[in-house]
């Protein structure tokens, strides 16, 4: 139209106009209609040759108008995968030759339904997506069946969930064993590195692959390391090596920043990972306020690119072009990653712990408008949920340790309700490893210690499957178990959340990775309607609830101490130690029912059933019911700095740094040449480890100075108030503890010269009117354990030597154990001949080259180092290296029973974490008179539903309850 209104005529006049006009209307309308026909020919034609008007402006076309106007549509893609994604039949990652696996008559957790949905039925793995489950059409691998392509698998209704998805490890980065070479985890280059790549530093040949796939770990999150505020991009990567054998290939879903793919204007995008931290770690660049400038000032360039993007398209895409004329789309090499993120195309992974620092990430998050997918460590996390919530974009995930927590202030909060207050709160909980800080291959293990701290069972497991896949954008592939997903998928002996929990196989992208029978799963499902359905756990709800209340740190001490006469009921076990080890005193037989304890003044004065001990148990003081629960000798932990230190990286609340008479000349003043000190005076009672092991039923410590060449170990009650409180120091000097290390890097003295040094200090060469002339002088003589740190066969063979020599210029016999001892059962015949003991760590891992020949165990292997040991007849006691980890020694012996396969019946189990290191350390009888008890509720000691309730101490002829 014209613009100008129409004239409308009386009828008979536009008739008769029109009939005089028609001619002439006619032949205009046909000139007219090719006027505009060439007209716009010659328009469209000129968009790439000629200048054009637009608002009355004439605009130049620049050649590359079309790659620009492309390059600005894609902005506003969003990653996610491709439409219909899950109707795909064969996976990109598919390796040709792979036979279909349907796994029949299976429990199946599918991770679904906010992990609440479990399916009955089969389960096809087919060209590596999972094809069908449940009931699964017979039509769909009838084909593989007669090519003999196609591998039946019989669950028995064995439960299978999705791979385990660990969020937040250094796979590959910190590889093992950590060589000075291969440490590819932190950036020196300043605080802010967005544009370095973890992938770039990714060892494929990193030995805790394997161990990983053990523990049924199939995608982990390759992190660089926290020292940096912005410390780089991180990727998803499937565990299985590859044909290709290369790094890239085993990316889950590579970002197309990272091959050169491009998606097209209309293309999805695939979700890249960056890592932030903040907090203590960044302290080498400056405090933490200046780590938030730097993160400011990072996101600030990054705005600015971003803007400077937004505003060239917003000319291109309306036509001005000569208003960009000569300038090249805004774009930043060096800050790209960066701008993605405040495009929302990034998921970030943000190591944080106290809520200063959730706080500041927060307020950050909403400054420059980009979201935080999910916080790490987090130990302040659950004293303000919502600060969490207002995280742009919502809340963040929250990826915890189960009980690794008071090495630092930042983590001297730290609980371990802190899983189950957080869902309480409707935030994602993730458990993590953080690899290999704690070994992937557990990951599990942080699953099943959250649900006995409360996490409720289906949220527990989610916490290692479907909740971490989210959080990271891949739960279209991993995580879950429907069709269309990657063919990662575990089947377990047993409830995945039970104590020790094994896989029988494990695929990934539907290629078996254990080496297995011809019925293609490894050992046997464990039998037992209370192994094969949801363990039952304590109930922690005041526990939690004070943990809130006192800002995590709630009063440790009992709540009530009894002078008098305590009576128990619904016992079901009475354990004691004996002369050869602890045995059972009595038991309730499946036709009696249960039975009643009565302590007096801490000892027990009856047992039995009710109305044998009916005349012990009038005028009780107080009566408890411990619901079939069981009474015992209380723990010993050995191997770590417990009861010396506060926070283990706090300085300021531990023993100090000991003098090293390898580097200098110890002081004069000491007037002592190996600088020899007593753990016992460095002793600090109520720290906050020693009562969380105290109220697990931990009540023995024997500790050491973890940076001091020679200490003499001590032993403390963990409960003790002070050390002049009776019975508090339970032997001021227990042993002598000596360490025989490789050394690292260009730091550190030669085993040589090491040995070279014990050899002379053991021939008496130093007066003994010093502290190391006289302990090395009875240490020799036998009179006082020797307590060596050693990894490695070699030198452990070397060792044994030296004792043999020694003991031949001396005359006596030395009373040698070897501590870590990773390699030990490589000499296992050798150690039992010499009668030296063995204290190491149940689950084994090759950290450094000196613990790589590890025996991994189930499913890897039969044998474990334990059993290997006992077998030969060499006295072996469990240890623990760090604090925190005191609390959980019982369940680190009930999974080396489980490991064992029927080779550990409950006494030699409960030997490992009581009598034999009392053995070990010669301290036999002095705990023996002393005889401090454990109560627990529920159960065992060795099972998830029991909780120590209560400690019987009869040398302070009280009872305490917690």
């Amino acid at each position: 139209m014209s613009g100008k209104s129409e004239v409308f005529l009386p009828l008979s006049r536009r008739s008769r106009k029109a009939q005089m006009t028609r001619p002439l209307s006619l032949g205009l309308w046909a000139i007219t209609a090719t006027v505009v026909i060439i007209s716009c020919n010659y328009y469209f034609d000129s968009l790439s040759r000629e200048p054009y008007t637009h608002s009355g402006r004439i605009q130049q076309l620049p050649i590359n108008a079309e790659q620009i106007l492309q390059k600005c549509a894609s902005l506003r893609n969003i990653p996610g995968p491709e439409a219909h994604f899950h109707d795909r039949e064969v996976s990109d990652r598919f390796e040709p030759g792979t036979k279909s696996t349907l796994i029949k008559n299976a429990t199946i957790w599918t991770g679904l339904a906010n992990g609440t949905e479990i399916i009955k039925g089969d389960i096809l793995l087919k060209k590596g997506v999972v094809r069908g489950l449940g009931d699964v059409p017979q039509e769909l691998f009838e084909d593989d069946e007669k090519n003999n392509d196609l591998v039946v698998i019989e669950a028995s209704g064995a439960w299978v969930t999705p791979g385990l998805v660990d969020l937040h490890t250094h796979l590959g980065v910190a590889s093992a064993p950590l060589l000075e070479g291969a440490m590819d985890v932190n950036s020196p280059h300043g605080p802010i590195v967005p544009w370095l790549r973890s992938i770039d530093g990714f060892n494929t040949h990193d030995d805790s692959f394997e161990l990983a796939i053990a523990g049924g770990v199939t995608t982990a999150q390759v992190l660089p390391g926290s020292a940096n505020a912005i410390g780089g991009q991180s990727f998803m990567v499937k565990l299985r090596r590859t044909a290709e054998r290369s790094p890239s290939s085993m990316i889950l879903e590579p970002p197309h920043s990272l091959n050169g793919t491009d998606t097209g204007p209309d293309g999805p995008l695939r979700w890249r990972h960056l890592k932030q931290a903040c907090g203590e770690n960044l302290k080498q660049y400056g405090t933490r306020m200046d780590s938030i400038w730097a993160f400011r000032s990072a996101y600030n360039e990054a705005r600015k690119i971003k803007e400077a993007q937004d505003l060239y398209c917003l000319k291109a895409e309306a036509g001005l072009w000569n208003d960009i004329q000569g300038s090249e789309y805004p774009d930043s090499f060096k800050w790209e990653a960066l701008v993605d993120v405040l495009r929302g195309r990034v998921r970030i992974s943000n190591h944080c712990y106290e809520a200063v620092d959730l706080d500041d990430l927060v307020r950050l998050s909403n400054e420059f408008k980009f979201h935080i997918a999910s916080f790490h460590h987090a130990s302040e996390a659950y004293l303000v949920p919502g600060v969490l919530n207002r995280t742009f974009g919502g809340p963040p995930a929250v990826a915890l340790f189960a009980k690794t927590h008071r090495y630092t202030r930042e983590t001297y909060r730290g609980s371990e309700f802190a899983p189950r207050i957080l869902t309480d709160h409707n935030i994602s909980v993730i458990m993590k490893s953080d690899h290999p800080l704690v070994n992937s291959r557990y990951l599990l293990h942080e699953a099943q210690q959250a649900h006995y701290y409360g996490l409720q069972p289906h949220l527990a497991l989610t916490a290692v499957t479907s909740t971490p896949a989210y959080a990271a954008g891949v739960a279209h592939r991993v995580g879950v178990l429907h069709e269309g997903v990657d063919a990662d998928v575990v089947i377990w002996d047993s409830h995945p959340l039970n104590l020790g929990a094994i896989p029988r196989q494990v695929w990934i992208d539907g290629i078996p990775q254990l080496n297995a029978t011809s019925k293609g799963l490894v050992g046997e499902t464990r039998e037992g309607k209370e192994v094969q359905e949801t363990p039952l756990v304590p109930t922690w709800d005041e526990e939690s609830a004070a943990t809130v209340q006192y800002e995590g740190l709630p009063p440790l001490g009992p709540n009530k101490v009894i002078s008098g006469k305590v009576v128990l009921k619904n016992v079901k076990e009475v354990w004691e130690r004996g002369d050869s080890g602890v045995k059972e005193r009595w038991s309730a037989r499946p036709s009696q029912g249960f039975g009643t304890v009565v302590l007096a003044d801490g000892e027990i004065s009856c047992v039995g059933r009710d109305g044998w001990c009916f005349a012990a148990a009038e005028n009780a003081d107080t009566t408890i019911d411990i619901h079939g629960g069981m009474v015992g000798p209380g723990l010993m932990t050995v191997g770590s700095r417990l009861g010396t230190e506060e926070m283990g990286f706090e300085t300021s609340t531990g023993p100090g740094i000991s003098f090293n008479p390898y580097i200098k000349n110890v002081p004069k003043v000491l007037e002592d040449a190996g600088g020899l000190v007593r753990a016992a005076d460095s002793l600090k009672f109520q720290t906050r480890d020693a009562l969380v092991a105290h109220r697990a039923g931990v009540t023995y410590g024997t500790s050491t100075l973890g940076d001091s060449v020679y200490t003499l170990e001590t032993t403390f009650r963990t409960g003790a108030v002070h050390a002049l409180e009776s019975g508090a120091i339970v032997k001021d000097i227990t042993a002598l503890h000596v360490h025989i290390v490789r050394p690292f890097g260009i730091t550190g003295v030669s085993v040589g010269s090491q040995i070279a040094a014990l050899r002379r200090l053991l021939l008496s060469a130093e007066d003994h009117n010093t502290e190391t002339g006289h302990w090395f002088h009875k240490a020799a003589e036998g009179a006082i354990p020797l307590i060596i740190s050693v990894e490695s066969a070699d030198i452990m063979a070397t060792l044994l030597h030296l004792k043999a020599d020694i003991e031949d210029q001396r005359g006596s016999r030395m009373h040698m154990v070897f501590n870590g001892a990773t390699e030990a059962h490589l000499l296992a015949k050798e150690l039992a001949k010499a009668k030296v003991g063995v204290i190491m760590l149940p689950r084994q891992f090759p950290l450094v080259w000196d613990r790589r020949r590890i025996v991994a165990g189930p499913p890897l292997t039969n044998n474990t180092a334990i059993t290997t040991l006992l077998e030969h007849g060499v006295v072996v006691g469990i240890s623990i290296t760090e604090p925190s980890e005191a609390g959980g020694i019982r369940f680190d012996a009930a999974w080396a029973a489980l490991e064992s396969n029927g080779r550990l019946d409950k006494g030699k189990t409960y030997d490992l974490i009581t009598t034999n290191l009392e053995k070990l350390y010669g301290i036999t009888g002095w705990l023996k008179l002393d005889g401090a008890l454990a109560i627990y509720d529920g159960g065992d000691i060795f099972s998830l539903s029991s909780k120590v309730v209560g400690v019987a101490l009869p040398k302070k002829k009280t009872v305490e309850l917690f």
